[in-house]
């Protein structure tokens, strides 16, 4: 009786959205991976798995920043960035040391969500006490302030330990020495770890976290405090901690995504998380339903996949790109549509509510 009651508890209306996103992640792993072994996955599909589960960990993390906090960032890839030059600098300088590509992967990925999840709490300090239009300016603001930053740095490591030098390239190693970062030029000779089972593992780490922190006394605490704030500071929720929880989290994520996303390629520079970057994250999130992971999930694997099916159409695919973004834009917002999905969604339920009380 107990077993016959969990499978509907999975499905109920608060577990559902959790559940589908689940569902998503492993179908979608378990097919790719069969089409892979059997030779019926395109090279290039095959090049985009590891950035689609990029994508999608920042995507993710964004959309608690948006959806579940209430608040506009605009640098989450300021934040990959973070992570990703991080990754590729420690896993460069412990490639002697850890020769195995998955212990250096790991390292790496946890290096790159920790100094960005510190990059993010430093950078909230300030930024969080602003509201609205202000907020979403200062995290771009400080975007391009690291993308000038990283794109002025030169870091090299030998058997002397670490070389670096800012603007100018006055690194002196001793032979055998590998440079890890040269300026504008980023990060080259990037021994390549990162592996499609590495980002669905990610993906559902990032979606473990996020759910339980969206079900928890803090989870509702920072939804409480995005609904209304004056109500929520009435009844005692410090609204800067519950800020800060979101957007700490937030950038932790998207340094994992950036990590995993640095060691996937062996020449990585600071202009590929420009502000474009950002904006085509909150797309994504925009597209696939604030607050909505299993949305969001679908919406970058999608609007990832969508420009690269259109390739053919050479002089219009990005036409074409535009068009089908107006048009999931008009649907996701017609009310028509919305009134008949709620309409099926109290149908199912109710059937469910049903079914679950005939066997109890």
């Amino acid at each position: 009786m107990k077993t016959k009651k969990k499978l509907p508890a999975l499905m109920s209306a608060k577990y559902r959205g959790r559940t589908a996103s689940y569902g998503c992640v492993l179908a979608g792993w378990l097919i790719l991976e069969v089409m892979m072994h059997t030779g019926n996955l395109s090279s290039l599909f095959t090049s985009l798995l590891v950035p689609v589960c990029c994508y999608i960990v920042a995507a993710i993390g964004l959309n608690l920043n948006v959806g579940v906090s209430g608040e506009l960032n605009l640098g989450q890839a300021c934040f990959m960035s973070v992570g990703a030059f991080t990754a590729v600098c420690l896993s460069g300088s412990l490639a002697r040391t850890i020769p195995a590509p998955l212990p250096r992967l790991i390292l790496s990925i946890l290096a790159g969500a920790l100094i960005a999840a510190i990059f993010g709490i430093l950078i909230g300090i300030p930024v969080l006490k602003l509201e609205g239009d202000y907020l979403a300016i200062v995290t771009l603001a400080f975007g391009q302030i690291v993308k000038s930053l990283i794109t002025n740095m030169y870091l090299g490591v030998d058997e002397n330990g670490f070389h670096f030098s800012f603007v100018d390239n006055q690194v002196n190693m001793a032979p055998g020495g590998k440079m890890l970062l040269n300026g504008p030029m980023g990060a080259t000779g990037t021994e390549r770890i990162s592996t499609f089972t590495a980002g669905v593992i990610l993906i559902l780490l990032a979606l473990i976290v996020v759910y339980h922190l969206m079900y928890s006394r803090s989870g509702r605490a920072i939804m409480a405090a995005r609904d209304n704030r004056i109500a929520a500071e009435s009844v005692g929720i410090g609204i800067f901690k519950t800020k800060m929880l979101a957007f700490a989290v937030s950038s932790c994520l998207a340094g994992a995504a950036g990590a995993l996303y640095g060691l996937n390629y062996s020449t990585l520079v600071p202009a590929k998380f420009d502000f474009n970057t950002s904006i085509l994250l909150l797309v994504y999130v925009v597209l696939g339903g604030l607050g909505n992971m299993t949305g969001t999930i679908v919406a970058t694997v999608v609007l990832v996949l969508l420009p690269e099916l259109l390739r053919s159409m050479q002089d219009y695919r990005m036409l074409i790109y535009a068009v089908v973004l107006i048009l999931i834009m008009l649907l996701t917002n017609n009310e028509t549509l919305k009134t008949w999905v709620q309409k099926l969604k109290k149908r199912y339920t109710a059937k469910g509510g049903t079914a679950h009380d005939t066997e109890s």
